[in-house]
């Protein structure tokens, strides 16, 4: 189920810019695991993490961008 919510998740930011700039103001992954979650997708940092193939590492350093999309 939480796959499902990520791949939702993907398609939404493809299709919304607003609301792929908010989840980018995220300042770590927690943060954006929360944020989310404020928009209905619920998940956790390694339902994430295993869809994305990203480590909180990766994450944390590309904080410009949405990681897989």
């Amino acid at each position: 189920m939480a796959k499902e919510v990520v791949a939702q998740l993907f398609r939404a930011v493809q299709a919304d810019s607003t609301l792929r700039e908010r989840l980018n103001q995220a300042a770590t992954i927690e943060q954006f695991v929360e944020m989310a979650k404020t928009y209905g997708y619920e998940f956790t940092i390694e339902e994430w993490q295993s869809m994305t193939g990203f480590r909180v590492e990766e994450l944390e350093s590309q904080l410009s961008e949405i990681p897989g999309l």
